[in-house]
């Protein structure tokens, strides 16, 4: 937590002293002063109030510890530098060991991806987050190595009654190895997707699925089976280019 401060007190100092000069010039001196520092305490994760405080299955000592992490990371991804594929891999990389629960290596994350508590979420080797994919790990939400998320997933541990929504059943939810979920598509709370199988973009998983198999549609039925013995990794393919 104090790390993750103290990048924000860095930032939030050099935006005074940018804003500062201005406020003085302006005729309303008073009321530019007040929406500066406003402005600048919104740099500060302290005077922030995230959604998952709201929750009462919230632990909040884990989540206090990495909600300075959390709010970096967002505001990362909403900069020019979040923009910045090859250097935002990297940062956020750097970023993941001290959220989640356990990160393997080569983890790999676009950016505008958003979790609950975070401390929930294992993720193993060679994972890819693509663009705007939510992981809701308020339990435990593991993910297999070599997986892939594509643009627009959900990714659920929680669901409502259908009677009273405030009763909350939480649920393990597990991606296994070599799995591709596809765009769009959603993985409900206590679901398991086997090695090897795939979830069709609109997809909406409410089942386990069976290994080396095809699941598309509402709900998400088996289509095909894929060939077990091409577990293709990235390279394998001679055309390929951006993995």
């Amino acid at each position: 937590m104090t790390r993750g401060l103290a990048l924000w007190s860095n930032a939030s100092r050099a935006a005074r002293t940018a804003t500062t000069s201005a406020a003085t010039r302006s005729p309303n001196f008073t009321a530019h002063r007040e929406a500066t520092l406003i402005l600048n305490a919104q740099f500060d994760p302290r005077n922030v109030t995230l959604e998952p405080e709201y929750y009462g299955d919230c632990d909040m000592p884990r989540f206090l510890e990495r909600k300075p992490l959390l709010w970096l990371w967002y505001m990362f991804d909403k900069s020019p530098a979040g923009l910045n594929l090859d250097f935002g891999f990297k940062f956020r990389r750097a970023l993941a060991p001290f959220i989640f629960k356990k990160v393997g290596k080569n983890f790999k994350c676009f950016p505008f991806v958003e979790f609950t508590f975070g401390y929930n979420l294992e993720v193993g080797d060679d994972v890819v987050f693509h663009r705007w994919v939510f992981i809701d790990d308020r339990f435990t939400v593991k993910i297999g190595n070599h997986t892939s998320l594509s643009d627009y997933v959900n990714v659920y541990s929680h669901t409502h009654d259908i009677n009273c929504r405030y009763f909350v059943s939480n649920l393990p939810t597990i991606i296994g190895n070599n799995c591709r979920v596809t765009y769009h598509s959603t993985v409900l709370a206590g679901t398991k997707m086997a090695d090897n199988s795939m979830l069709g973009a609109l997809g909406l998983l409410t089942r386990e699925t069976r290994s080396d198999a095809v699941y598309v549609g509402i709900p998400a039925k088996k289509v095909k089976d894929k060939d077990p013995r091409h577990h293709c990794r990235p390279g394998d393919h001679p055309d390929e280019t951006i993995t």
